[in-house]
């Protein structure tokens, strides 16, 4: 089923798409058409199952990452859209760019970066529907940023009362991370088990964390231990 092709899409109708487990995509960044997406089988990352590496915990605590929580989003959003040695083509057309910048002045999307010297070198960004997390797409400029920023997310997520992090199709990638595969059945049921209000918001979430790790701790070194004691 193709959207019409003209302006951006209402939030209303994409809060209730998201809310049913379905999500647009397009055939290329140029392409004005819309098209939704209602996939078989559906990638999620089970909150308590995030596999935090020792390598990753030791990139958390000392690889040199400043992670911010919807700092740059369209600087995001934009990176993500943009061609890959492995994959020139996107499905994250203008008019969904449009549509996201849009739900992100709202409130409902949400971004985190991932800085090094200044420069935004990784990140995700994704939409907040009830107690779930739809993420949409990651970058990574750097060894280990996107990584870095999935793991601030779901620390992020456990922490503000998040039930469900949507991760849409399997990669390998994401599958080394923790990641299954259930039916779109079992995932609109989870989605139905998220409804509700979490504690915190991701941006409040981000704030306490900041706010606990005073010196000599750090947020990154607060992060891995918190997967240290779940592992």
């Amino acid at each position: 089923m193709h959207a019409p092709a003209q302006g951006p899409i209402p939030g209303d109708l994409l809060l209730l798409a998201y809310r049913n487990g379905i999500f647009p995509m397009a055939d290329g960044r140029d392409d004005p058409e819309v098209f939704w997406v209602e996939p078989r089988k559906r990638a999620i990352l089970p909150l308590d199952r995030f596999h935090c590496s020792r390598s990753l915990r030791k990139v958390l605590r000392h690889g040199g990452f400043t992670v911010t929580c919807d700092r740059a989003f369209e600087e995001v959003l934009r990176a993500c859209a943009a061609p890959r040695p492995d994959h020139e083509g996107t499905w994250i057309n203008r008019r969904i760019e449009e549509s996201f910048c849009a739900l992100h002045r709202d409130g409902h999307a949400h971004s985190l970066e991932c800085w090094r010297g200044g420069e935004l070198v990784g990140g995700l960004y994704g939409l907040a529907v009830d107690r779930a997390f739809c993420g949409e797409s990651m970058f990574s400029r750097a060894d280990n940023a996107s990584k870095v920023a999935l793991a601030w997310l779901v620390a992020l997520m456990r922490r503000a009362g998040f039930a469900l992090l949507d991760c849409q199709f399997m990669t390998p990638h994401l599958a080394s991370l923790g990641a299954v595969e259930i039916s779109q059945r079992r995932y609109c049921a989870l989605l139905e088990d998220a409804r509700g209000e979490p504690r915190m918001t991701l941006a409040e979430a981000y704030d306490s964390l900041l706010a606990e790790a005073e010196p000599p701790s750090s947020p990154g070194n607060v992060i891995a231990q918190s997967f240290t004691q779940t592992s």
